[in-house]
């Protein structure tokens, strides 16, 4: 901070002194301007860089300084974003240049190459640098910058040799804190947790202060629940949520420390978890959707209901309090409470994914049947032909539903309807030779009133 500023003081007297009649004559204006850039670079004063040697460049096109300012001009373009801008000034750079500089630009062109993800062509730059001279300046970075492509090419075995090499070739390099951990998740995604555990348990001691360090304990207690150390792993994740409960990887870290305890914890770590998650404080609707998980885990189906009403309650509008809503109606319906079935199903209806509002409007119209709504109950049968996505038994479930509202109406030929479809379309058998009988009796009733409105007349 006390260089940069002095730094910037520093130049900001050159500017000062530049405007005065002595200075002035004893520096011509490339001199000027090229004193000025080069020190705003070096200062990381990228837009005035930038536009001083762009000026430099335009107005003395013959200067021996030209390759150098391209350089600058494409790094201070970089920085500030411009990244294809950048390519241009390097490439061209790369033709001014003299043949001992020319591979520093083959390096800044693979950085602009990646920044602008042409990841194919910014690995073969970065490959470049590292064949031409491994022992170059600019090799820990090319090689840095070719794991990262090979990565983002999808190219895991291929990224991490590069990163182990990085790591092992240059320990003290500034990226190596970051290939670390790339490696060890690359190594995770291969499934080789055992190579990517040893990168990880000491990775907080080794960079402490690392911008890491959080992602590096969410990814040890994964690794450590792959490998099936569950209850450290858990340990490691709880830690990870109370030391970075804003994390982004927070929500997934709670989650998996629920599921690995439902599925696999004893019935007092369960029972601890379903209470940890009702007090979290403040509330969330992932913490009461999963104590609900947990408490049906134990057979606990009161607590269960409790949470999921809470979820619905505090949190009406959000996804997890559909899914919650949705998973009531069915329980509601299985014990034959179909008043709170239709009131469950109705709520789940709000829900923005297809399979939960198709099943929601499917178990709302059944149970409006069973409460001898059938009127109710056609519309929400309805409904589901308009879901998008709707997957072919639910459509036809929802037909078998309306032709049963429409019998109760006595609409009968709109039920025939209904039901020789499901026959002949369905892809359950069952309920094809339910709805042929229902066809069957509707054509009988059908054929009886005609018989009966022959006689009268």
């Amino acid at each position: 901070m006390t260089r940069t500023l002095l730094s910037v003081l520093a130049l900001a007297s050159l500017l000062l002194v530049a405007l005065s009649t002595p200075f002035a004559l004893a520096l011509d204006e490339a001199e000027r301007l090229w004193l000025v850039g080069e020190q705003a670079s070096a200062d990381g004063l990228h837009p005035l860089a930038r536009r001083v040697l762009e000026r430099f460049i335009a107005e003395y096109p013959n200067d021996p300084r030209l390759p150098s300012a391209v350089l600058l001009v494409g790094r201070a373009r970089l920085a500030l974003g411009d990244a294809e801008l950048a390519l241009e000034a390097f490439r061209r750079f790369r033709t001014l240049a003299p043949p001992a500089r020319r591979l520093e630009g083959r390096f800044w062109e693979a950085e602009a190459l990646y920044r602008v993800k042409r990841f194919a062509e910014a690995r073969a730059a970065y490959d470049d640098v590292m064949r031409q001279d491994a022992a170059s300046p600019l090799a820990p970075d090319a090689a840095y910058g070719l794991a990262l492509s090979e990565l983002e090419l999808r190219r895991p075995e291929a990224a991490a040799k590069a990163l182990r090499d990085l790591v092992t070739t240059w320990p003290e390099h500034p990226q190596a804190p970051s290939a670390n951990f790339y490696l060890a998740e690359t190594l995770f995604e291969l499934k080789r947790y055992a190579d990517a555990l040893p990168l990880l348990t000491g990775f907080a001691t080794k960079y402490p202060k690392h911008r890491l360090v959080p992602d590096a304990q969410y990814l040890l207690g994964s690794t450590r629940l792959a490998m099936g150390d569950r209850e450290v792993g858990v340990n490691d994740l709880k830690a990870f949520v109370a030391a970075y409960p804003s994390h982004r990887l927070a929500p997934a870290a709670r989650q998996t420390v629920t599921a690995t305890l439902a599925k696999y914890g004893n019935r007092t770590q369960q029972q601890g978890a379903y209470a940890q998650l009702m007090q979290q404080s403040p509330p969330s609707p992932e913490a009461f959707y999963d104590a609900g998980l947990i408490a049906g885990r134990t057979g606990q189906l009161q607590n269960q209901e409790t949470a999921w009403r809470r979820l619905r309650k505090e949190f009406p509008s959000h996804p997890l309090a559909h899914q919650a809503a949705l998973e009531l109606a069915r329980a509601a319906f299985k014990r034959k409470s179909w008043q709170d079935a239709a009131a469950q199903a109705k709520a789940a209806t709000a829900s923005n994914d297809d399979a939960v509002r198709a099943e929601a409007l499917l178990l709302e119209g059944e149970s409006e049947l069973k409460l001898n709504r059938p009127r109710d109950a056609a519309k929400s049968f309805e409904a589901v032909g308009a879901v998008k996505n709707l997957e072919a038994g639910d459509r036809y479930r929802a037909l078998a539903g309306l032709g049963l509202a429409r019998e109760q109406l006595g609409e009968l030929r709109a039920a025939l309807t209904a039901y020789e479809s499901v026959a002949s379309k369905s892809p359950d058998v069952t309920l094809r030779d339910w709805a042929r009988d229902r066809a069957a009796a509707v054509k009988a009733r059908l054929s009886k009133s005609s018989t009966s409105g022959e006689k009268r007349s």
